[in-house]
C-alpha cells in the first residue's frame, strides 16, 4: 500500500484475553495498516500489554444487561465520530450498530467479523424478546457490510445463505511455534480453558473427577464461576479441582503445554455451540495434547482427517470418565493422537490464516 489505511476494530471485552483480536491486529499492523482496537475498561482490567497497534478502553457505569449495551454503544458511537479512519470492523452484533452509523457518516469501508452465531447462544435463545431484537439487528445491518468473515466453514455457509452474501473464513488457530516440537510431557493433568459458562459440560466434568486419578485445572471465569466452586466443595474435590482464573495468553500457553489432556465439551443448546470451532480446540492441538471433544460437525470433520481427539456424543459423566480413562490408560493411543497433533498444527496455523486475512483487506482497499 502506498498510503497506510487506518482500521478500527470494536469489541465489548476488555482486550487482555482476546487472542483472536490480538492476532488479527498484529498481522494487519505488520502488513502496513494503522490499527486501533477498542474495548471496555473494567474495574478488574489488567494493564494492557505493549503492542504495535493502538488499544483503547471505554469506561462504562453499567457492567451487564440492556443498560450496559445501550451505554457502551452510545459511548462507542461518540468516540468513533471524532476519529479518522478508512474502515471500521464490528466484532459480533453487539457493536455493529455504532460501527454502521459512524462508518456511513464518515464514508468508510465496513467489515463484520462473526466470532459466533450471536442470536443462537444460550443466554439469548432463552429470552425471546432479546433474541428478536438481535435478529432484527442482524437482518438489518449485516447485509450492508463490505467484507464479512467468521470462524468456521459451517458458520460461513450458514451466514452466506442467510444474508445472501459471501462470508469468508478466518479460523481461531494459534501461531505455529517453529522453534520447538509440540510434543510435551505427561503430567496427569486435565485442562479446561475458556469461559465457565452454561452449556460447557463443566458440572459433569467436575462430577466425573470423583473417579479420576488426575488433577483438573479450570483456566477462566464466567457466569458459573461461583456455582462450580461450590460444587467442587460439596463433592470434596478441592484437592483434585483447581480454579486458575483468567490467565494472559502467554501464561495460558505455558499451562496448556504442561497438561496431559485438554477438554472441549459443549451441550447442544443452540446453533452457535453446535457449529462452533473454538480457540481451545486448536490451542490443545498446537500444545501437542490429545483432547476430549464433543462430536459436533466442525470438530468431527477435522478429527476425521487428523485424529487428534477422542470424540464424545454427550457431556454425560459416564462418557467423560470413560474417555479420560482411555487416554490415561492407553499409552499407544495417547502417543498416536499426540503425534497427529503435530501434523495438524503444521497445516492449521495462524501463518496460513494470516495470508488470507491480509489478502481480504488488501482487496477491500484496491
Amino acid at each position: 500500500m502506498a498510503v497506510s489505511k487506518k482500521i478500527i476494530f470494536t469489541v465489548t471485552n476488555d482486550l487482555t484475553f482476546d487472542q483472536r483480536m490480538q492476532k488479527i491486529c498484529i498481522s494487519l499492523s505488520n502488513a502496513g495498516y494503522e490499527i486501533e482496537l477498542i474495548g471496555r475498561q473494567r474495574s478488574f482490567s489488567l494493564p494492557l500489554s505493549a503492542e504495535f497497534f493502538k488499544q483503547t478502553r471505554l469506561k462504562c457505569f453499567f457492567n451487564k444487561g440492556k443498560l450496559f449495551y445501550l451505554e457502551y454503544n452510545l459511548r462507542l458511537l461518540a468516540y468513533l465520530l471524532f476519529q479518522k479512519f478508512d474502515a471500521l470492523c464490528a466484532i459480533d452484533l453487539d457493536t455493529i450498530v455504532p460501527v454502521y452509523i459512524a462508518g456511513k457518516m464518515k464514508g468508510s469501508k465496513l467489515i463484520y467479523d462473526a466470532h459466533e452465531y450471536f442470536t443462537e447462544v444460550p443466554e439469548v435463545i432463552r429470552r425471546p424478546s432479546v433474541k428478536g431484537i438481535w435478529e432484527w439487528v442482524e437482518k438489518t445491518f449485516v447485509p450492508k457490510f463490505d467484507l464479512c468473515y467468521t470462524v468456521s466453514p459451517a458458520l460461513a455457509e450458514l451466514f452466506s445463505k442467510k444474508h445472501n452474501r459471501l462470508f469468508h473464513i478466518i479460523r481461531n488457530v494459534p501461531l505455529l511455534d517453529q522453534t520447538s516440537s509440540v510434543l510435551g510431557h505427561l503430567t496427569s493433568t486435565i485442562l479446561y480453558q475458556g469461559a465457565l459458562n452454561e452449556g460447557r459440560g463443566l458440572e459433569h466434568l467436575i462430577e466425573a473427577m470423583r473417579d479420576v486419578n488426575a488433577k483438573l485445572l479450570l483456566a477462566g471465569e464466567g457466569d458459573l464461576s461461583d456455582e462450580l466452586r461450590n460444587l467442587t466443595v460439596q463433592l470434596n474435590l478441592e484437592n483434585k479441582v483447581e480454579f486458575c482464573g483468567f490467565l494472559k495468553p502467554t501464561a495460558l500457553k505455558e499451562l496448556t503445554a504442561k497438561a496431559t489432556i485438554g477438554i472441549n465439551l459443549l451441550e447442544n443448546k443452540g446453533l452457535s455451540y453446535y457449529y462452533s470451532l473454538s480457540n481451545k480446540f486448536f490451542d490443545y492441538i498446537h500444545a501437542g495434547i490429545p483432547q476430549i471433544c464433543i462430536a459436533f460437525p466442525e470438530y468431527k470433520t477435522i478429527n476425521d482427517k487428523y485424529e487428534i481427539a477422542l470424540l464424545v456424543e454427550t457431556c454425560s459423566v459416564v462418557e467423560i470418565k470413560e474417555a479420560i480413562a482411555r487416554l490415561l490408560g492407553d499409552d499407544d493411543l495417547y502417543k498416536r493422537l499426540q503425534k497427529k497433533c503435530e501434523v495438524c498444527a503444521r497445516e492449521l496455523n495462524w501463518q496460513s490464516e494470516e495470508r488470507k486475512l491480509v489478502a481480504f483487506y488488501d482487496e477491500l482497499f484496491r
